[in-house]
């Protein structure tokens, strides 16, 4: 019986072009800007009921406290590690739509003009955001081809979408 050396999972050929692609988006303005910007919304969103005034609200207030601690560790907090952060961003886009219903969801009289506005404007940013980041290494801008995609595809010329 002889025994075949395969290599770890980890240096599979798809396995690297897919961590390079994700460091290059990650390097993109682009998506450095989201992440500052979702790092921006989530204190935001954590801080509003104190900056707006309705942090008497306990329960909304405790809702968008940890609504924007979450969504900063999850847009923002992991930049260093994209390919997580990328996929994980769907469920910012949970949040931002949670931050949009959450004061009318919530226990209690809380959907005051102050709290549903900041709410719906915090919200909608967060939700579109989260798009922007999950989307962001689907883009084809960023697209650079590489030697196992000409492997696969031999009429692709060498230099195109860079």
């Amino acid at each position: 019986m002889t025994y075949v050396h395969r290599p770890p999972i980890e240096e599979h050929p798809d396995l690297v072009e897919l961590r390079d692609r994700h460091d290059r988006v990650a390097m993109t303005p682009r998506s450095q800007g989201v992440e500052a910007l979702a790092l921006l919304t989530g204190l935001y969103l954590a801080a509003s009921p104190w900056i707006c005034g309705f942090n008497n609200l306990t329960t909304l207030a405790v809702t968008d406290l940890l609504a924007g601690i979450t969504y900063m560790l999850l847009l923002g907090g992991l930049g260093n590690s994209y390919e997580r952060t990328h996929s994980m961003a769907w469920a910012g886009a949970g949040i931002g739509l949670w931050t949009i219903v959450a004061p009318w969801v919530v226990a209690g009289d809380v959907a005051h003009t102050r709290s549903i506005t900041s709410n719906i404007i915090a919200g909608a940013l967060a939700l579109v955001l989260a798009c922007v980041a999950a989307t962001g290494a689907r883009d084809k801008r960023t697209h650079v081809p590489t030697a196992s995609a000409a492997r696969r595809n031999p009429h692709t010329p060498p230099n195109e979408g860079i």
